[in-house]
């Protein structure tokens, strides 16, 4: 992974003398540029230089059609900055990151490479919050980037999973935050999605989705096809997992986080919240105060 410079803020692998917001462009494993944002903790701004790179930082994975500048993005970085360290980036085929959307797939390296950058800029503890889209993806990641011995590997080498993906221990969240995320891909019962697939699967509807939602679709197929959401979710233990999901999401019905506490077993927390609608555009201030709440607490 590399960075280089870009934009207004500073790009850099290591603390400077007074921390401010870097914007960086990220290099994955499979060589697409991601656009990523670092903004340090805004609690006790006055504090020595040093402290701002201390502590946890939270990663943020927007939803489908999101990006690092989209409004709803930067108000939900904002509330965790007051708690925590966070670090934006637009996803492949999003924003002004490369490559095209592959709608979760992929995007696990693109998540990768935004944690591991977290730690090289000095944090020990990272925790994922995804959104949507993101949540199925912080899933994912979760199950996949991850320190364990018994998969015959030593720290911070490449474990092959899901038939090609190199999971890299160093790039690993310490804890997992997925909302409004859907347990089970393929999803078509409710009328949001049905859209949403056409836009996915079809010419006219990718066509779409370049010009009109600016997200640039892989037409190709999943090959293989990733690990579910709800296996994922059983697999992200020791480490802790947080569920959020509104009673009036259009997108996914209850059943879906109720899927994934239920495969995740104790080692999940799941919050039904009541009147939120979907991911990053419905969460507010104070269930975004909450949820950074839970993630610096360890």
């Amino acid at each position: 992974m590399s960075s280089v410079s870009e934009g207004r803020f500073r790009s850099s692998a290591v603390p400077s003398i007074t921390p401010g917001p870097l914007r960086t462009a990220l290099r994955t494993d499979d060589g697409v540029r991601i656009e990523a944002v670092y903004e340090p903790c805004t609690a006790g701004a006055g504090a020595g230089a040093e402290s701002s790179f201390d502590g946890t930082a939270i990663v943020l994975a927007h939803g489908f059609t999101g990006s690092v500048d989209r409004p709803a993005v930067r108000r939900a970085a904002g509330v965790f900055a007051g708690r925590a360290a966070v670090v934006t980036f637009s996803f492949r085929g999003h924003g002004g990151s490369g490559g095209r959307s592959t709608v979760g797939d992929r995007e696990v390296l693109d998540l990768a490479a935004a944690v591991a950058w977290a730690r090289e800029l000095g944090h020990r503890r990272v925790v994922t919050v995804g959104f949507s889209m993101g949540g199925s993806v912080v899933l994912r990641h979760g199950a996949l980037y991850a320190r364990r011995p018994a998969d015959g590997a030593e720290a911070g080498g490449a474990v092959e999973r899901e038939g090609r993906t190199g999971a890299r221990s160093e790039a690993h969240a310490d804890a997992v935050v997925a909302v409004s995320a859907p347990a089970r891909w393929y999803y078509r019962g409710t009328a949001p999605m049905r859209r949403l697939h056409w836009v996915v699967t079809r010419p006219m509807g990718r066509m779409v989705g370049r010009y009109g939602l600016r997200t640039r679709i892989d037409r190709n197929e999943w090959d293989p096809v990733p690990l579910p959401p709800v296996e994922a979710a059983g697999l992200i233990a020791p480490a802790p997992l947080l569920i959020v999901h509104g009673d009036r999401d259009p997108y996914f019905p209850l059943d879906h986080p109720r899927s994934l506490a239920d495969a995740a077993g104790d080692g999940a927390e799941l919050w039904l919240e009541r009147g939120m609608g979907h991911a990053e555009n419905a969460a507010d201030e104070t269930l975004l105060t909450r949820i950074a709440d839970w993630a610096v607490t360890p």
